[in-house]
């Protein structure tokens, strides 16, 4: 029986009948599991403290005492592996292991001679791994057979290398799960993981009872190779669903996405340049080629295939294709469809060509259909007739490749993709465009204005801060998406209704695209958050037509229909998101402009990346080994000495808020002199008294000798220019954290994030203004002095921002500064200054997805 990939203590078991369990064993928050019946793993409810996303493991001794073999010692390994990280030359390989062996001393030998003998031993170290084949493929055109080199890994094979890892064993997740939440009436789903959403489940359903699904996820589009785009290369790459997102989408360790296959890329013959016939032929070679990778899986996928995983769990494993990865490009001739200009251009449903700017349902295309269309055309008795019924569902005469896998449907593998789709599509391709439009419409103040208000934003890690935006032609995926998360704070006071009203309602229109964009990324949908994002896209859709002058008729416009569709079908974007895939390009033309000659380049690229996958193996056996070996010696944070004689075994905490760059102590008549001026100091000293005063007593901390605290001018406090927040994200439940600044000269400039504050009656948001400890009796209080931003706000003003989105705070006068306990600190925030009135800030809701959620539900609330 496979063991979950959820853990928890003392579950509450259902049975499998629909029996109903009593409600006084539930709890609000509680958390259902329910597996494929194919499992025979009874439905569980657990208590949500006791929730986590991760099957208990046991420190077991290492996989390897000598990991670095065949390297004949670990540290010929070591130096091998610096001269292949950096690309050395066979001179510089040679040139460092002289040098070496001229300095060498100590207990470890060093032997490797030459850059030869390296290169013969990770050749060896690498047969560990399936290696790449090649293979000549050949396709019929224009009376001729044209040949073609396929490198490729036997995907059902490297996949085998993944499922015999002991290290990535108990991650693997082999059944299906429903998983829910209790809300306090009744338990609502969620979705993450592949495994939890519906096409995995199905996946299972379609096959035999003691069968596990290996479920594959495959990406491949051309990649620029050199600088001028004359090298192209054209990789495959696999992830497996099986395994957490964390695991997948890495691209450095073992479990992480990993080239496959390297596509065959025809030139370009300007003699039948875009005619149907040498369109198919190239779409018939890709096919081909690819099925070259897919033999492997195409074979098991009839009978399945017992293997004995790491866990040493024997398992009737089915290779199933459950989510295709690529641009609108590629999945057309993923799909074998026509393309754009197609009768119908959507890979996934027949959506008219003119109708694609309409929200609507569509038929949506099947496996089935597009066989029994393509059987049916090549019946037909003349060439005219064929080519009209395969245009009439806007198909290619060719065989579609993952037709030769069972249980697989191209048009439901087909993901929806938010870097081409979204940000680099609908955004960078279109309103961005139409933002810098009407920008130069009204002229340079506005183009300067817009720039100056981006570079007064504030900074948030992760984020993209930008000083100007209008001069720069952006093309990274990523920054362009930073930019549409913050256009409308830099935009809202330029594009105003009786300024430039097209411009205002663009805005308007970006605002709910951003909405159902951030809906789109969220790592963990609820029922709720997926009827959310249908609106957030019905409304998108509703305002862009008829208010603005552009025509949206067209693919990338149509495919945010499927978004949530997906969602529930496959999980949330991130397991299907080709941004990790189109991170790895960049690796790839590294090793082509330090490690090849320019010429027949697929074959040594692909030889130096089986290298680099062997390199990276053998590390985290080596590191794991080194763990092993001071595990019992040392604390796993500091690395410093343990000492268990009275202690025993350190305990384990979670801090919520730290305070760290320690600036020293203080006493308040220094601290008045140096901040008199500023106006949020005013009786600091007495507020604290008064804060302490308290505060104590409500937490049940006794006063000191009894009686009310009498802070003089010359005690001291600590003060502190950091604050770490670990806090529970609303979106996924897992520990977040946020690093924050109370800093008068950061970098040379002066930094005071904001927060938001927990109180007994709703949270606020506030800026900090000092951050402190004071020590009372034995014990230090980690303090801060913050500037309230919680005046009340006028309904009126209100519906005016929500027109934009937007969640106003406003600052009290500063001398209404408080002092609060840093634990009461929920998390960081960002706020932009509004501008029009002095005081008014507006929440930057955009900076990550729970703040998103944070927002929304402030702007849910009654008006008051």
């Amino acid at each position: 029986m496979t063991q979950p990939y959820l853990t928890f203590t003392r579950p509450i078991l259902l049975p499998t009948s629909p029996i109903l369990v009593p409600m006084s064993l539930i709890l609000l928050d509680d958390i259902k599991v329910e597996y494929h019946p194919h499992s025979q793993i009874s439905s569980t409810v657990h208590h949500f403290s006791e929730f986590t996303r991760s099957r208990m493991t046991e420190h077991t001794v290492p996989r390897n005492n000598t990991p670095w073999e065949p390297f004949r010692t670990r540290l010929d390994f070591e130096i091998a592996e610096i001269a292949l990280e950096a690309a050395m030359t066979k001179d510089q390989t040679n040139r460092l292991l002289d040098l070496v062996h001229r300095s060498a001393s100590g207990n470890d030998k060093f032997t490797l001679q030459n850059h030869d003998e390296v290169r013969s031993l990770w050749d060896l170290a690498s047969q560990r791994y399936t290696r790449f084949q090649n293979d000549t493929v050949s396709v019929p055109f224009d009376s001729e057979v044209h040949e073609f080199e396929m490198h490729y890994r036997p995907l059902w094979d490297w996949g085998l290398d993944l499922l015999r890892d002991k290290y990535l064993a108990p991650h693997f997740v082999f059944d299906a799960q429903r998983l829910s939440k209790f809300d306090g009436e009744r338990f609502v789903r969620f979705i993450d993981e592949p495994w939890t959403a519906d096409a995995f489940w199905n996946a299972q359903s379609q096959l035999p009872s003691d069968a596990k699904p290996l479920a594959y996820i495959l990406y491949a589009d051309k990649s620029k190779l050199s600088s001028f785009g004359t090298q192209k290369g054209y990789p495959i790459i696999a992830r497996i669903a099986n395994l957490p997102v964390h695991i997948r989408n890495n691209n450095t360790a073992l479990g992480g996405g990993r080239v496959v296959g390297w596509l065959p890329i025809i030139v370009e013959n300007q003699e039948h340049a875009k005619k149907k016939n040498y369109v198919d032929f190239k779409n018939a070679v890709w096919h081909t080629s690819f099925y070259q990778l897919l033999a492997s899986v195409a074979q098991h996928s009839n009978t399945g295939y017992w293997f004995e995983c790491g866990d040493g769990i024997k398992r009737r494993l089915w290779p199933v294709i459950l989510i295709l990865s690529a641009d609108y490009e590629e999945q057309c001739i993923m799909a074998l469809i026509r393309g754009l200009k197609g009768k119908f251009p959507c890979p996934v449903c027949l959506v008219p060509q003119d109708e694609q700017s309409v929200l609507a349902t569509h038929e949506f295309r099947t496996r089935h259909q597009s066989e029994d269309v393509l059987r049916t055309a090549r019946l037909k008795p003349s060439e005219k007739e064929k080519e009209a019924h395969l245009k009439a569902f806007s198909l290619r005469n060719v065989e579609n490749v993952f037709s030769r896998v069972r249980h697989v449907d191209v048009h439901r593998a087909l993901s929806f993709d938010r870097l081409h789709t979204n940000e680099e599509g609908l955004w960078g391709d279109h309103l961005w465009k139409e933002v810098k439009f009407w920008i130069s419409d009204l002229g340079r103040d506005a183009a300067v204005k817009l720039d100056k208000n981006f570079d007064g934003l504030p900074r948030w890690p992760d984020l993209t801060h930008f000083s100007s935006v209008i001069a720069v032609d952006f093309t990274d995926g990523t920054v362009l998406g930073d930019l549409s998360k913050m256009i409308v704070f830099a935009a809202q006071d330029i594009f105003t209704s009786s300024r430039c009203k097209l411009g205002h309602l663009l805005l308007r229109c970006i605002r709910h695209y951003i909405e159902f964009d951030i809906y789109a990324s969220l790592e963990v949908h609820t029922e709720h958050t997926i009827a959310a994002g249908r609106l957030a896209v019905q409304k998108f859709s509703e305002i862009m037509a008829p208010e603005t002058l552009k025509n949206w008729n067209f693919p990338k416009k149509h495919l945010v229909s499927h978004i949530f569709d997906d969602i529930i079908s496959k999980g949330a974007t991130c397991n299907y998101s080709t941004k990790p895939n189109e991170k790895m390009h960049g690796s790839l033309r590294k090793i082509y402009l330090q490690r090849t000659n320019f010429k027949n380049v697929a074959s040594q690229i692909l030889h130096y990346d089986e290298w680099l996958l062997t390199s990276t193996s053998m590390r985290t056996e080596l590191d794991e080994l080194d763990e092993y070996y001071k595990r019992n010696t040392c604390d796993p944070e500091t690395h410093e000495a343990l000492d268990l004689d009275d202690t025993g075994e350190p305990e384990s905490t979670t801090i919520h808020a730290h305070l760290g760059s320690r600036q020293g102590n203080h006493s308040f008549s220094d601290i008045m002199l140096s901040h008199g001026t500023d106006r949020a100091f005013t009786n600091f000293r007495m507020k604290l008294n008064g804060f302490l005063n308290g505060f104590l007593p409500q937490h049940n901390i006794p006063l000191p000798d009894g009686k009310c605290i009498h802070l003089r001018a010359e005690d001291m406090i600590t003060v502190f220019h950091f604050l770490r927040v670990n806090y529970e994200s609303i979106v996924d439940w897992r520990l977040h954290r946020d690093l924050l600044r109370c800093n008068p000269k950061f970098y040379g400039l002066p930094r005071y994030d904001c927060v938001i504050v927990k109180t007994a009656d709703k949270p606020f948001f506030a800026r900090l203004v000092y951050m402190f400890s004071c020590l009372i009796g034995n014990t230090d209080f980690p303090l801060a002095l913050i500037h309230p931003y919680d005046v009340g706000i006028a309904s009126s003003r209100r519906r005016r921002d929500n027109d934009m989105g937007l969640w106003r705070v406003r600052a009290k006068p500063r001398i209404s500064s408080e002092i609060i306990s840093v634990q009461s600190i929920i998390r960081g925030a960002a706020l932009a200054n509004d501008p029009e009135t002095d005081g008014d800030y507006f929440v930057i809701h955009t900076v990550d997805t729970d703040m998103f959620l944070r927002v929304k539900a402030l702007q849910d609330q009654p008006s008051t």
